[in-house]
């Protein structure tokens, strides 16, 4: 956290208890939806914190680079600290299991976009749906 603190401070931010709370919550639960969030939170023990400033805290923290999000469905997004973002998601359309692969396997898709269009691909906000070894149609 010590190192938290000096990048909000750097960026004339402070880390609030609730932003501490925040990146502890991402620290324990990985990936997270603002409402898994608030749930992490709500069990910390601490005092009650609205949503309102969970979504602004997570807001915050990503404009900083701390946070990261990844759209895994048509809902909310999915929060991690930016330090757990080298991989792309892979979400099955069949059971909704999330899982993951390192970032350099899409290295040979990366460098193909890159040869075509000139485009620097930065697929660690990358989810990629279709179906599990379980559900394959």
């Amino acid at each position: 956290m010590t190192d938290l603190a000096a990048v909000l401070r750097a960026h004339g931010r402070r880390l609030t208890p609730q932003r501490r709370r925040i990146v502890e919550a991402l620290t324990h639960l990985g990936h997270a939806t603002p409402d898994g969030v608030a749930a992490q939170v709500g069990a910390d023990g601490g005092p009650s914190v609205p949503l309102s400033t969970i979504y602004r805290g997570l807001e915050a923290l990503e404009s900083l680079g701390v946070v990261s999000h990844t759209h895994l469905d048509h809902r909310a997004p999915t929060y991690h600290l930016t330090g757990h973002a080298d991989h792309v998601h892979l979400v099955c359309r069949g059971c909704g299991t999330i899982d993951e692969v390192p970032a350099s396997a899409a290295t040979e898709f990366v460098a193909r976009i890159s040869a075509s269009r000139g485009f620097t691909a930065d697929v660690t906000h990358l989810a990629v749906h279709g179906w599990c070894a379980g559900c394959r149609p």
